[in-house]
């Protein structure tokens, strides 16, 4: 068995290159948790930079997780358009009301400014910031919403979908904006001192829309934002299925994509071989209910499904660990990557992956 010798960045990047490292890497994808850690409320623990970049820091020396992640919450890019954020005491903040009222309003409307966006800058900040701490030895994942996802929180779900169907001209005018802003605002954490951009794209996923639509509209906005961002992408589809449209979203030029737990991580290991790499795919509901019993047996499950000749990053399936999964389940998971995920996995048998 290999003792561990590289740090984060080298375990990854050997990954990543469809190599084996020294252990499966392994993303802890905490957010809320920070504000556990510091013993204080979500809002006040968001409220501020330095609390997060103290949390992140905190929980990753804590949970043995490969990377940093100064995500604070979605409806953050929402705000940064004039949207408001709602606070829950024990789970992710929600957007406010849509800032895309009617139909009329994409109109006129124009992305805002990255360098003058107060929410936004907070995350930067956080980056720059986590980057001195760590340098090059630990991957900084920030993350964009795609701008095929995001009129999800600018106008609503029904809104938007009606928008998509019927009004195809105000759609693609929405999209050429959207794309403006997640461009710069990827590029500009690239810049603050972010490895990757993390793009999350839930409405691609054949959860929501169907691989037909998806083509004329999401992979198409894909292919022209990810060509743009200057650094390394993973599409997230937030815990929606993509093997259907695992062609497609190879063709977006990403490098990893976010496998959800209703799916199965051989049938992807065997489908996205020398393609593309994975991600996941712990389920984060159930993890809320798992014993450090449980934790161990998903996460060998896993390793043995996917993590063979490399290409398999070991995460939650969201992309967002829930606020309600306790300690001693996120401290079992990195034990149990300490035991099962030492290359090379000699434990793994022939059988394992069927």
């Amino acid at each position: 068995m290999k003792l561990c010798t590289m740090n984060s960045m080298q375990r990854t990047l050997t990954a990543l290159g469809r190599k084996e490292p020294d252990q499966v890497p392994l993303f802890l994808l905490t957010t809320l948790h920070g504000a556990r850690e510091l013993n204080l409320s979500i809002e006040d623990y968001f409220s501020s930079a330095d609390h997060v970049i103290e949390g992140q820091m905190r929980l990753l020396r804590k949970y043995r997780s490969d990377c940093l992640y100064p995500f604070f919450h979605a409806s953050l890019e929402t705000e940064a358009w004039g949207g408001t954020t709602l606070f829950l005491p024990d789970g992710p903040p929600l957007c406010g009301a849509p800032v895309i009222q009617r139909p009329q309003d994409i109109d006129g409307l124009q992305a805002p400014p990255i360098a003058s966006c107060a929410p936004l800058a907070k995350v930067l900040t956080t980056i720059r910031a986590l980057k001195q701490q760590v340098g090059d030895t630990v991957p900084i994942v920030g993350v964009a919403i795609s701008p095929f996802s995001l009129p999800v929180m600018q106008m609503g779900f029904h809104a938007y979908l009606e928008l998509m169907h019927e009004q195809a001209e105000r759609f693609e005018r929405l999209m050429k904006v959207n794309e403006a802003f997640t461009v710069a605002w990827a590029n500009a954490q690239l810049e603050a001192g972010a490895t990757a951009i993390c793009y999350f794209d839930p409405v691609a996923s054949t959860t929501i829309v169907p691989r037909a639509l998806y083509q004329r509209t999401g992979m198409l906005v894909a292919q022209r934002t990810i060509a743009q961002i200057k650094g390394p992408t993973a599409t997230h589809l937030a815990s929606g299925r993509g093997l259907g449209i695992l062609d497609d979203i190879v063709s977006t030029g990403t490098a990893v994509i976010g496998v959800s737990a209703q799916e199965d991580l051989a049938q992807w290991k065997q489908a996205a071989a020398g393609r593309i790499n994975l991600l996941g795919n712990l389920n984060g509901i159930e993890m809320r209910r798992w014993t450090p019993q449980q934790a161990e047996a998903e996460v060998k499950a896993a390793i043995a499904k996917a993590a063979r000749g490399g290409g398999f990053i070991l995460a939650d399936n969201h992309g967002e660990i829930p606020w309600q999964v306790s300690e001693q389940v996120l401290l079992a998971i990195g034990d149990a990557v300490q035991r099962w995920g030492r290359y090379p996995l000699a434990w793994v048998g022939e059988h394992a992956c069927h």
